[in-house]
Formats: structure tokens, sequence, C-alpha cells
């Protein structure tokens, strides 16, 4: 499957933006800007082509595990939503390390997740000083912790000449001295102008060198479950969510007959159908009760968000279309697009069959889970009402019988 790199980090961005914005504060596009401040500094630290992309990748990707730790520490009775000081970093680094070692990265050294947080003199969290971190660890921590101090958006040419003078009296201290001279040549008046007038796609995707190339199916499968186990730590009761419609569509490819190829990608599609559920509250998803007809207005965004995440990918195009589809409903009445039975493939409807299936098998703030027959028996009325494919769901009965 032929990809590009860049797009689909970010993608992953876009994910792990609306994320950080509702744990930890921080301001939109916050991973692209330091993606972008990081290849500035490699470039002018003479990086090559791969590099800056790994560097961009490691950028883009560093609190990959924050929605796993805030997961994490919720089982042990710490809410760090509601008690932000409860915050520790390290949990999310050694997670989000594991988590990188999933994508291909030539680059990939021991510690460059683990120690972003680091500072020069060894008062960071694992009190590792310069000389015991790896140099991407350390152009990350410093492009991420000028980026979460210093609104950039917000943030005129005085400004910027302070933030300078504050990387430049603490080289040695917070900010290894080779990065911290890169930044101060590299980052003038100019860039900034650029990074608070222009789209961050845009000025990223400028910055780095193209990346598109073909993937095997092994690969395309880490990829889509490092997208869902972001996704399903959304949430305490939809943790497994993504992940098993996933694993549910491979089987369901495989009983049908797909390329090694297709399966990956109906895998990659089951685990990213919900990207979108990033952008919606979780007092909304986890409410307990019946939502108001706003909530569900606003729950219903969802599907359309993960079409504008997706359809930024070169590649994904196919994925895309089976991915934010499965809410339409063959009657016309389903969203984001009210499509119709003639708008909508095999994949499509059987993305829409497999998400209500494993929705009825699993608990809910609102319900317990429910037997594959009892959820079989939905999904037939459904079908009879002309809301679903029939012959998916009869399917779905002789595959998925003795899968949890």
């Amino acid at each position: 499957m032929r990809i590009d790199f860049n797009d689909l980090l970010g993608a992953f961005s876009d994910a792990l933006d609306c994320v950080e914005r509702d744990t930890l504060g921080a301001t939109s596009n916050h991973s692209k800007r330091v993606a972008y401040i990081s290849t500035l500094i490699g470039k002018e630290m003479g990086f090559c082509d791969r590099q800056l992309i790994d560097l961009a990748a490691c950028a883009l990707l560093h609190d990959n595990a924050l929605t796993q730790y805030l997961h994490t520490e919720f089982l042990a009775g710490r809410d760090i939503l509601a008690d932000k000081t409860l915050f520790d970093p390290k949990p999310h680094c050694i997670m989000g390390e594991e988590n990188l070692k999933n994508i291909p990265i030539n680059y990939f050294e021991d510690g460059i997740l683990k120690y972003h947080h680091e500072n020069a003199d060894g008062s960071g969290p694992f009190g590792k000083r310069t000389a015991e971190t790896p140099l991407f660890a350390q152009i990350v921590h410093l492009a991420d912790s000028i980026d979460v101090a210093w609104p950039f958006s917000e943030m005129d040419n005085e400004r910027l000449e302070t933030l300078r003078s504050f990387v430049k009296n603490n080289i040695d201290v917070l900010y290894a001295r080779d990065c911290a001279e890169a930044f101060l040549s590299a980052y003038s008046s100019k860039e900034h102008q650029a990074v608070r007038e222009k789209n961050m796609d845009e000025i990223l995707g400028n910055s780095l060198p193209k990346a598109v190339r073909e993937y095997s199916a092994e690969e395309i499968k880490k990829f889509a479950t490092l997208f869902a186990k972001i996704i399903d730590y959304k949430s305490n009761f939809t943790m497994h969510h993504s992940i098993g419609i996933a694993e549910k569509a491979e089987k369901m490819a495989k009983f049908y007959g797909y390329s090694n190829e297709m399966v990956a990608e109906m895998y990659f599609t089951g685990a990213v159908h919900d990207l979108g559920k990033l952008i919606i509250s979780t007092d909304i998803l986890e409410k307990p009760s019946k939502l108001t007809s706003a909530e569900y207005k606003n729950i219903k965004n969802h599907a359309y968000a993960s079409y504008q995440i997706l359809s930024k990918v070169n590649g994904l195009e196919t994925i895309t279309h089976w991915a934010a589809l499965h809410h339409e409903k063959l009657n016309g009445n389903g969203y984001p697009f009210g499509k119709t039975a003639d708008q909508l493939d095999f994949n499509d409807r059987l993305m829409a069959c497999l998400d209500i299936y494993q929705a009825l098998r699993e608990k809910r703030p609102y319900k317990e889970p429910m037997t594959h027959e009892k959820a079989l028996e939905i999904l037939r009325d459904m079908a009879n009402k002309g809301f679903i494919d029939s012959n998916i769901v009869e399917d779905i009965d002789k595959t998925l019988k003795d899968t949890a």
C-alpha cells in the first residue's frame, strides 16, 4: 500500500491535538509546531532528508501515549482531567516510546521519547543530562517546552526576542547547547511570522522532504494499532472498540477471500473509523443516561471529523471512504452525508454492520454487553427495516459467532 508518511503523521497529529487541548491545555497545532521547530533545528544542524523525516515523526508523536496514560491513571483512582496537579510526565514518555517502536523510523534510538522532557542539567523527570539523552530527544524537548510555555499565536516580535533571550539564558540548564544555538540561528522573525500566519499543515509539509513509499501489510497493521490505541483510550468505555472492529474486519475480510493487502486495509479501516471521536467531550462519551438532542448532534460530528482528518492522507482515499461512512444507512437516514444504498459499496456496508455489532457486544455506561445471539437479533431487525445489509448480517453470524 502506497502512503505519504508525512500525511499519515499529520493525521496522528490532528488526533493528538484534540487530546492535548482537552487534557494539558495545549493550543491548536501544538504537535505540528513542535515538528516544524524541530525540523528547523535539524536543518541547521545539517540533518539529511531521512533524518528530518524521522525527527518530524518523533516530534509529531511525542505525546502519542497521552490517552493511554490518562486511562491507566483513571483505573488506579487518579483522575488527571479533574486534577492536573496529579500529572506525572514519566509514564506517558515510557508508553510513548514503546508505541513508537511500531513505526518504521530509520534513526530510532532508545530514549527518543522516553527522555523528551529531560533538562540539560539533569533536573528533568528522569534526571538525565544532555550527554545521556539522544539528540532527537534534546531537540523535541526544546521545541515542545517553548511551544507549551510561550503562546506562539499571540507572540509579537518583541515577545519573540524575550523568548530568544530565555532560550539563550537557559543553555546548559534547560537546553542542550548545540540545539539551543541551532534554534537561535534558525528561528528568526521571518519563520515566526510564518508560524503565526500560515496553515501549519502547509508550512510543515513544505519544510519536509517527500516521503511517499510502499508499506507492507504488517507495517500498515502497526500504524493502525497505534491509531486505535490513541482513539480507544479516550474513553474508559470504548477502550477496545476500534481494535475490536479492526480484528473483526480483518476476520470478515479473510472470510470473503480478500487479498493480504485488502485484509490489512480493512484492519486499518476498523482501527481508524472513530478517529473523529477524539473531538468529542469525554463527558458525552461516558454519559450514563440518554443524550440530549444537542449532545447527540455533537457526537454525530465525529464521523465527519474522521473524514476530514483521514482525507488529508495521500494514499488513504479508499480507507477514508469506508471509515467515514460507518454510520450511513441504506435508506439514506444515516450520517454524516445521508448516503443511500446505491452510494454505499460493500465495504461501507460491512463497516456499518461491524460497528453496530461491536457496540452491542461491549459494556457501555448505559448498558451491559450483549450476547452474540441478542446482537444478531437486533441486527436482523435493523436489516428488516432497511437500515443495513441483511446478507452481511448473516455472514457476521457465521463468522463471528465464537468471537468475544
